[in-house]
C-alpha cells in the first residue's frame, strides 16, 4: 500500500493501483493476485487488470504460480488462463498445486484433477471417508488410496505405483520420493523410478525436479537430473525451495545448491532466511540485505538497522521478486538485478 493506503501491484516493472482502500485478505501467486476487497466482493489482479468475481460469496480462496481456487459456500471454482470455471458445487476436501487441483466431488462421490483445463477420474470408491494421505505440487499428486495402494497423478493419468501404503512421502514438480512397505527409499522422476536408498533417510525435502536428504549412515545427499550427488558426510541444517537447496555444511558455512552447481554464500550460517522459487533471501551480519537468485548474489540494501529481520514487515521475498522497505509505506522492488 502507498502513503494513501492505496494497493499497489508491481507487476514486470510497472506498478499499477489495483484498489483505493486495503482489503480483507490478499495472497499473492505468480500470475495472479486474488484478495477480498474491503466490501468482502472477491477480485483477481490479473493481466494488468483487475476483475470482480463476485460480491460476496467467496469464503476461501487460494494461488499459486497458474491458478487460483477458491470456494463459495462449498462449491469448488478455478481461475485459470483468465476464465473461471466451476469444478463441483459441493467439496469437503482439495488439495492444491501450481497448475493442478484434486478435489471430493460431493455429488457424484468420487475424487477428480483438474490440470491443463482438463478433468480427470483419479479414484471412484469412497466408503463414505475422505483420503487422508494425500500431498500436491507443482504438476504432481501421489496419495495412498482406499485399497492402501499408492498412487501418483501425473500428466493426466493415475500410476499404478505400489501395491501398498507407503510409510512416508513428499512430492515436487515431476517429482515423488517415499519410503515403500520394505523400507526402501525410492524416488519417482518424470515416469521413472530409482531405489536412492536401501533404508529409509533420516530426512528428505522433495523440490521442483530435485530431492535433498540425509542417508540413514549420516550423508547429504541430493537428486537431480537423474542421478544423486553426495555432498558430503554430516546432517546440516537444510531448507529446499522449489529449484534452490539452501545448507549449512560441515564447516558451518552457508551454500545453495542450484541446478547442480554449489555456491557458498556466507561463511557462516544465519539465524534467518528465506528460501522461494529460485531465490534465497536474508540479513547478514553486517546489515546488508543479500539476495541469492538464480545463480547470482546480489548485496541490494544496507539500509537497515540491527532489529529490522521481520521479512513479513521490512522485507519479503515472493518468488523470485524482493521487496523492501525504505520508508513510512515506501517500498522498493529487486528483481533480476535490477532495482524498481
Amino acid at each position: 500500500m502507498n502513503l494513501q493506503r492505496q494497493v499497489m501491484a508491481w507487476d514486470n516493472g510497472i506498478v499499477r493501483k489495483i484498489d483505493y482502500l486495503p482489503p480483507i485478505e490478499m495472497k499473492i501467486g505468480r500470475t495472479a493476485i486474488p484478495y477480498l476487497d474491503n466490501s468482502r466482493s472477491f477480485k483477481i489482479y490479473y493481466g494488468g487488470s483487475v476483475r470482480t468475481v463476485n460480491i460476496g460469496f467467496t469464503n476461501e480462496f487460494h494461488v499459486s504460480d497458474n491458478l487460483v481456487g477458491f470456494l463459495n459456500a462449498r462449491s469448488l471454482n478455478v481461475f485459470d488462463n483468465g476464465t473461471v470455471k466451476n469444478l463441483t458445487t459441493l467439496t469437503n476436501q482439495y488439495y492444491f498445486g501450481d497448475s493442478l487441483i484434486i478435489y471430493q466431488d460431493g455429488i457424484r462421490y468420487d475424487y477428480r484433477a483438474y490440470y491443463n483445463g482438463t478433468v480427470y477420474p483419479v479414484e471412484n470408491f469412497l466408503a463414505g471417508q475422505p483420503l487422508e494421505a494425500v500431498k500436491v505440487s507443482d504438476n504432481i499428486a501421489a496419495f495412498d488410496n482406499y485399497a492402501n495402494q499408492f498412487r501418483i497423478f501425473y500428466q493426466g493419468a493415475v500410476v499404478q505405483q505400489e501395491d501398498y501404503a507407503v510409510t512416508s512421502f513428499d512430492v515436487g514438480r515431476n517429482t515423488v520420493a517415499y519410503v515403500d512397505i520394505n523400507r526402501e527409499f525410492k524416488i519417482f522422476h518424470k515416469g521413472k523410478t530409482i531405489v536412492a536408498e536401501s533404508f529409509p533417510p533420516d530426512s528428505y525435502v522433495v523440490g521442483d525436479n530435485l530431492v535433498a536428504y540425509v542417508s540413514n549412515d549420516g550423508y547429504f545427499k541430493i537428486f537431480y537430473e537423474d542421478s544423486i550427488r553426495t555432498i558430503g558426510f554430516f546432517r546440516p541444517q537444510y531448507q529446499v525451495g522449489d529449484f534452490v537447496v539452501a545448507f549449512r555444511d560441515q564447516g558451518g558455512y552457508f551454500r545453495a545448491f542450484y541446478k547442480g552447481d554449489i555456491i557458498t554464500l556466507e561463511s557462516y550460517y544465519p539465524d534467518n532466511y528465506v528460501v522461494q522459487y529460485n531465490s534465497i533471501a536474508y540479513l547478514n551480519r553486517n546489515n546488508v540485505l543479500r539476495m541469492f537468485s538464480e545463480g547470482e548474489v546480489y548485496d541490494v540494501t544496507t539500509l537497515y538497522n540491527s532489529g529490522d529481520q521481520d521479512p513479513q514487515g521490512n522485507w519479503q521475498l515472493s518468488y523470485d521478486v524482493l521487496r523492501y522497505k525504505v520508508g513510512l509505506a515506501m517500498f522498493r522492488i529487486f528483481y533480476k538485478g535490477e532495482e524498481y
